[in-house]
């Protein structure tokens, strides 16, 4: 794919595989909108891109609270009146025995690892449309754990991988379910493991040793993004750079409007009649 004049906004982007992801795009021509929650970082980020000749602006969210997604899917319109790549990367590991609640009250890695994306990725819809051409890629993981619908916050029995797991899945349900929803208008959505425990942040807070580069990872993820082979496919899982099979859940339709109703009523979009079924 010709990147030059393509705006690419990558969430997460100011560390680990998201700032190689980054760097590469910025380095391939494209606008980067680089996002993070840490400002000097974001700067640092920017710097990097723009040493390249590369273009790139930095946009500060926490997306462990649906008021600042918002706020970050504003800046972007503010900014752009074109969107041709939006990749959903940021995330939280497995780290920590404690449950985390988000600002909004929900639990943390449901929150931030898929509600922030589903949320985003809904407010910059329309522009994605416009800008069609166009690609939603969902970073994902090879680490899931089917959802359990009478218990989604996990107030009960909690444990961090199981949350982790579940938010992962959570993502690649949502994935499919818009590739149905997208059909015929351009706009293609993918998700994939990118690649098993990188050198990142996120797996050295988990205490676990590092096998896989970032560089293999960002390969990956490059290779939905931008990959001329992906033109006009939709709704896939990955497994790294090879198409693969996701947990039975994220073919199970029931599962995916059940998701799809829960998300809408959490992020405050949802119709007045499912409101009444989750009330």
């Amino acid at each position: 794919m010709d990147l030059k004049d393509k705006t690419i906004l990558i969430t997460g982007s100011t560390d680990g595989v998201g700032r190689v992801v980054a760097q590469r795009l910025g380095g391939s021509g494209a606008r980067v909108l680089v996002h993070g929650r840490d400002a000097a970082r974001g700067k640092a980020t920017v710097a990097e891109i723009e040493a390249t000749g590369g273009k790139a602006e930095f946009l500060a969210a926490d997306l462990a609270s649906l008021a600042e997604v918002r706020r970050l899917a504003e800046a972007v319109l503010a900014r752009t009146n074109r969107l041709d790549i939006l990749i959903n990367n940021a995330g939280i590991g497995t780290a920590g025995a404690k449950r985390q609640l988000s600002a909004d009250g929900f639990e943390l890695r449901f929150a931030v690892n898929y509600l922030a994306g589903f949320l985003l990725t809904s407010e910059l819809l329309p522009l994605l449309r416009a800008s069609s051409p166009s690609r939603i890629v969902n970073v994902a993981s090879a680490g899931q754990q089917a959802i359990d619908f009478g218990d989604v916050m996990l107030t009960h029995g909690y444990d961090g991988v199981r949350a982790y797991c579940q938010s992962k899945l959570a993502q690649i349900l949502f994935t499919i379910d818009l590739a149905e929803e997208l059909k015929g208008s351009g706009v293609t959505v993918n998700a994939l493991h990118p690649a098993s425990y990188m050198n990142t942040t996120m797996v050295r807070q988990a205490g676990v040793t590092p096998w896989s580069s970032v560089e293999t990872g960002a390969d990956a993820i490059l290779n939905l993004a931008t990959s001329p082979a992906l033109e006009g496919r939709s709704g896939l899982y990955f497994d790294g750079q090879k198409e693969s099979r996701a947990d039975a859940q994220a073919y199970d339709a029931k599962a995916r409007q059940q998701l799809r109703t829960l998300s809408l009523d959490l992020v405050g979009q949802a119709s007045p009649k499912s409101k009444e079924q989750h009330s």
